[in-house]
């Protein structure tokens, strides 16, 4: 099982990662913590019976997610201002918590009377969760212990509520969420009991009778008039039978991560096979070229297979987030390059989407086609998802926004992992990391303009000369990879593993590592049971997916097709987008002038040539509003 380096030893000095860690420590963090203050979230604690605006069922969550993001950045850039808000909110939530250890500040204060009684649809358990993975990265970060131990009351509080002993809920939560958390809080407190309690989730949801049928029969309700499904609250079997990602995608991945984290404490070699299973059905069946998961805006949800329309996509940024944590956990399970490259993909496009370059407004659903005709004939709703072509400032339902940031926070954590005395190199990003392998202190520095250019320099710089091994990630984008150290050309046949290159000898310091990876501009097509992608083709060059915007190539992208001959070329434009490569090429299109009022006419086959110019996916709707189109038509 392979270790992450903690995010703290990892620090960012490139021109693609660093900027966006500055930007979510110095506009993001802020703007979140004063909109959490502006919509109530931060007062909540102070509540009382008759005022507006009550505590909401999932705004702990909020705040925890703006807590943990906010724990990740105090360990990598201390702050005492940030510090005294996050301690301030700690205190505030400690008055509230209750002799038994119970803390859920809508339940305390408006339906003391109800607690565990709608756990289907109700968010307590998904609440304690992102408040026990806040406390797990402050006592961290600060060194402080008081917000761990109130989670540690309040997880005791659930350890005796819920279990198959007698007088023992046999519940779990209708957001999976608790379960990847108490394995953190397992860690952090190095209590067994909540390792236990994790499994006790993990193998008690699906079984027979349903749970939440027989809640739901003791509040008075009939579960046949339940608003969804079991299998949207991925309860319609035991998780050891499930074969495909169903339901509400972020609870779906976040259930999977805490499976994986169960798997790897405990060995247990059925789960590790039911999360393999889980994890093609989603990254072979169901998710989009850049990574994003969730197809459906209708419930947030996986529908069936190759089901993955581009203009209605709905690839929640939370959705996106859980696959990278699903992905790195499989990762650390079973060190294949293949969990590696979804990460990547993900990260590079889906997730880094989700918020703008300036760090303030968010997207919530992340589609691959946007138009703004098509989203004005729908419905809005409260989560933003189909509502404009713009990112929004904050949402009612606001998980995204304090989610993306504590990705953000905490992305070192992804870079690089030891097992034994071999350091793995996952992600490439110019900076520097420190940690100790083969029983000394081992210091790497990354030089690279990654993912722009696929030249990567590492140097190697142990305390003193020793033999360990460093394996270098070869990506699965990647059809040419050349490595040379200290100048000289390795042969990597019979070093491969997995997708990775190891590289064992006795490292010096100053040896130097040069890594090559072949990123030319390339055409992507789909399977064709993806139908809505039949006769068009995706871009890429290296992890990035790019895609067309009406402010660079006009109105009616659809009507766009490139020839299969087309020559593509990526230039490089350091005053758009905060700096970028740009694909440009010649396209085909018809000519609108030729229409005049016409609805229909016979095809005349006329096209007339025109400049296109591709912007990466990650940062599109960073200027004027307007159309954007990933798939383009194939002429």
């Amino acid at each position: 099982m392979l270790q992450p380096v903690c995010h703290k030893q990892v620090a960012f000095s490139d021109s693609f990662w660093a900027p966006r860690i500055e930007v979510n420590r110095a506009v993001t963090l802020p703007i979140e913590y004063e909109q959490c203050r502006k919509t109530g979230r931060i007062g909540m604690w102070e509540w009382k019976p008759g005022q507006p605006n009550p505590p909401h069922i999932f705004w702990d969550s909020d705040i925890a997610k703006w807590l943990e993001a906010a724990a990740y950045s105090l360990a990598t850039h201390p702050d005492a201002k940030l510090e005294k808000l996050a301690d301030d909110v700690i205190d505030r939530m400690a008055r509230i918590q209750l002799p038994d250890g119970y803390l859920n500040t809508h339940y305390i204060l408006l339906e003391p009377d109800k607690r565990w009684t709608h756990l289907r649809d109700c968010h307590e358990l998904y609440c304690a969760g992102h408040l026990m993975e806040a406390a797990a990265a402050y006592a961290q970060a600060t060194g402080k212990r008081k917000f761990l131990d109130i989670m540690c009351r309040y997880a005791d509080h659930i350890d005796r509520t819920f279990g198959p002993r007698k007088g023992q809920k046999r519940g779990y939560c209708g957001h999976p969420e608790i379960e990847l958390a108490l394995v953190k809080l397992y860690r952090a407190a190095e209590e067994r009991r909540y390792l236990s309690a994790a499994k006790y989730f993990v193998d008690e949801r699906g079984r027979a009778p349903n749970y939440f049928d027989q809640e739901a029969r003791q509040r008075g309700e009939d579960p046949a008039h339940a608003w969804a499904r079991p299998e949207y609250y991925q309860a319609h079997r035991p998780l050891r039978e499930q074969r495909d990602a169903v339901g509400h995608a972020v609870r779906a991945l976040y259930l999977c991560s805490g499976m994986a984290d169960v798997a790897s404490e405990t060995g247990d070699a059925s789960l590790v096979a039911a999360c393999r299973r889980l994890w093609k059905s989603v990254t072979q069946r169901r998710m989009y070229i850049t990574g994003g998961v969730g197809s459906s805006r209708h419930g947030e949800r996986f529908t069936c297979d190759y089901d993955l329309p581009n203009e209605t996509a709905y690839a929640e940024t939370c959705a996106n987030i859980a696959l990278v944590f699903f992905a790195h956990r499989m990762l650390q399970m079973e060190a294949d390059g293949a969990y590696a490259d979804v990460m990547e993909r993900a990260l590079y496009n889906g997730v880094l989407s989700g918020v703008s370059l300036d760090g303030k407004r968010f997207f919530y659903a992340n589609p691959l086609t946007a138009h703004p005709r098509a989203y004005a004939a729908r419905p809005g709703d409260d989560h933003g998802g189909h509502t404009d072509l713009v990112r929004q400032e904050w949402f009612g339902c606001a998980c995204c926004p304090p989610n993306i940031a504590r990705l953000l926070a905490s992305l070192g954590q992804y870079v690089y992992a030891q097992k034994g005395d071999a350091l793995f190199v996952h992600l490439y990003a110019g900076g520097g990391m420190n940690c100790e392998i083969a029983g000394q202190r081992v210091v790497v520095q990354q030089r690279t303009e990654y993912p722009w250019q696929g030249k990567v320099l590492l140097e190697v710089a142990p305390g003193k000369p020793a033999e360990f091994t460093v394996a270098l990630r070869i990506p699965g984008w990647c059809r040419d990879a050349k490595i040379r150290i200290d100048g000289k050309a390795v042969k990597t046949v019979g070093l491969t593993r997995k997708g990775y290159v190891h590289l064992r000898r006795k490292w010096r310091p100053g040896d130097r590592i040069e890594l090559a990876l072949a990123m030319p501009v390339e055409r992507i097509e789909s399977r064709p049971e993806i139908r809505s992608n039949c006769g068009q083709v995706a871009l890429q060059r290296g992890p990035v997916v790019y895609c067309l915007e009406q402010v660079d190539n006009g109105p009616d992208l659809a009507d766009i097709a490139l020839p299969r001959a087309a020559k593509l070329t990526a230039q490089w434009k350091p005053r758009l987008l905060g700096g970028c490569v740009t694909i440009q090429g010649q396209a085909l299109r018809r000519d609108s002038r030729e229409w005049d009022d016409a609805l229909y006419q016979p095809a005349t086959g006329k096209h007339k040539r025109v400049p296109v110019q591709a912007v990466p996916y990650c940062v599109w709707n960073n200027r004027k509003p307007g159309e954007m189109r990933v798939w383009i038509r194939e002429a």
